[in-house]
């Protein structure tokens, strides 16, 4: 038996790539159909339970059967603008309380649990005195750096750090002498500092130990 020529198998194998991309497609756009529709509908029955009614009095009340809101709250219709607002006077509620919560974007947030931040090490720094990095951006660059200052030997030297952006500095325990240039500051808990990191700075004194304080370097002030 002769065999299939190989530009009729590639003829045939386009076509059923081309046939499967569109089912594909066609089952997405159905998924995100019955996602909305399933969405309105526990919108519709949670309200409707918190009101304290029946299916039967809410659909008098926005006049549809009964029926119609049985299927509307199952998700297997979808309910017409015009429904919609309806349901929304029955119910005592906005329109907008029916796409509120629908589609929200996934988070992102970072969390770094207690004790757990990376451990830096900055010029200058030894026993006694630690920054615990408490976030990390990923890429090239960075628009801030948050750390938890820890310092607990009151005899040791502190060099001056310079650098570039805006630090802002919040006291948490201890109390310490701050120098910013020729300027030095008292700060105790509750306090705050900030300033151009350009301008040579760091601890003058530990006046109370342990010292603890948040310091956040924002590099996107810089111009």
């Amino acid at each position: 038996m002769p065999k299939q020529p190989a530009k009729k198998k590639t003829d045939i194998r386009s076509k059923l790539a081309r046939i499967t991309k569109s089912k594909a497609s066609l089952n997405s756009s159905r998924d995100a159909s019955f996602k909305i529709e399933h969405h309105i509908g526990n919108v519709i029955r949670l309200q409707r339970n918190s009101n304290h009614l029946t299916i039967n009095e809410v659909s008098e009340l926005a006049s549809i059967s009964s029926g119609m809101l049985s299927r509307i709250e199952r998700g297997d219709v979808c309910a017409s603008l015009d429904t919609l607002e309806k349901l929304a006077m029955a119910l005592g509620m906005p329109m907008s309380l029916f796409f509120r919560d629908y589609d929200v974007p996934e988070g992102s947030a970072q969390i770094v649990k207690k004790g757990k931040g990376m451990q830096v090490v900055r010029r200058g720094t030894k026993k006694g005195h630690s920054y615990q990095l408490l976030a990390y951006e990923q890429g090239p660059t960075k628009s801030f750096e948050p750390f938890l200052i820890t310092m607990d030997d009151a005899s040791e030297v502190f060099p001056s750090f310079q650098h570039h952006g805006t630090e802002f500095i919040y006291m948490l325990k201890g109390k310490i002498e701050y120098r910013h240039g020729s300027d030095t500051y008292i700060l105790q808990p509750g306090d705050s500092l900030m300033f151009s990191g350009k301008v040579p700075h760091g601890p003058e004194k530990l006046i109370k130990v342990p010292i603890e304080l948040l310091a956040i370097i924002n590099y996107s002030s810089e111009t």
